[in-house]
């Protein structure tokens, strides 16, 4: 039996477990997936000390960043993000265990943006700086997308990844942005589950039919960000495809460690 777990805070409302409970009861895997709900990334650090048992984890909100300085390692495009959200324990190097540290959320965000669509004229407007914005920002670059960033703290430090994207302040959003840029994605928490009546503060008159609106959030399935696109007949996305694809994606990364 294997052991694997989510690292965050406050996160019983998470997708994390259910998803790999159901995928191990469906492969009759007798593996074992477990919430790892810590208030400081520390205290986690000294409780997995503790441990023989664990072979890799998920990393969320908000210890995607804060995580990295006690890896032992991290992949060439988790670094260039600047943000980890899947973690291999690998077991027997000498008498010590090593983390290795990787980024599965582009992987996830590509993948189903690639699969569901998006306007001809690549050019996306990007809510939030946090480690997931990192990580889609990283995707659509790779997709060939111009990026504008909309940031309560444009001045934030920025990763490798998106050292070269324009970011303004929300006050500074404009209904010509939205007219010039086509596909919204929401990198922020705003409108999670139990507080569905937040929204970011965009010039929602501004949107049509022919915007792409994408929510990194899964709960609620619309979000108040969706529901406004949608009411203005733009098409909408929760991020629900993107979860499930990233978590495939760590899965075959701590698969790979145990073969």
């Amino acid at each position: 039996m294997a052991k694997y777990g989510l690292l965050g805070r406050n996160i019983d409302y998470s997708f994390s477990r259910g998803f790999f409970t159901e995928k191990f009861a469906r492969e009759h895997r007798p593996d074992l997936y477990v919430n790892l709900d810590f208030p400081k990334v520390e205290d986690f650090m000294s409780w997995l000390d503790s441990q023989s048992d664990l072979s890799g984890f998920n990393v969320t909100i908000p210890y995607k960043e804060s995580i990295i300085p006690y890896l032992n390692q991290i992949d060439t495009i988790a670094e260039a993000i600047g943000a980890v959200n899947t973690v291999v324990v690998q077991k027997n190097v000498g008498s010590k265990r090593k983390l290795i540290g990787y980024n599965t959320d582009h992987l996830g965000f590509s993948q189903s943006l690639e699969q569901w669509g998006f306007p001809a004229q690549k050019r996306a407007l990007l809510l939030g700086t946090g480690g997931a914005a990192k990580a889609i920002t990283y995707a659509l670059r790779t997709l060939g997308f111009e990026i504008l960033q909309v940031s309560r703290n444009p001045h934030s430090a920025v990763s490798r990844a998106n050292a070269q994207v324009q970011t303004i302040n929300y006050t500074e959003l404009t209904p010509e942005h939205l007219q010039q840029y086509l596909l919204i994605v929401n990198c922020t928490p705003l409108g999670t589950f139990p507080n569905i009546e937040q929204a970011p503060d965009l010039p929602y008159e501004a949107l049509g039919q022919d915007h792409y609106l994408y929510d990194l959030i899964y709960n609620p399935e619309e979000t108040l960000f969706l529901k406004r696109g949608l009411a203005a007949g733009a098409k909408i996305k929760n991020g629900l495809q993107m979860l499930e694809l990233q978590a495939l994606a760590a899965w075959e990364l701590w698969q790979k460690s145990r073969s």
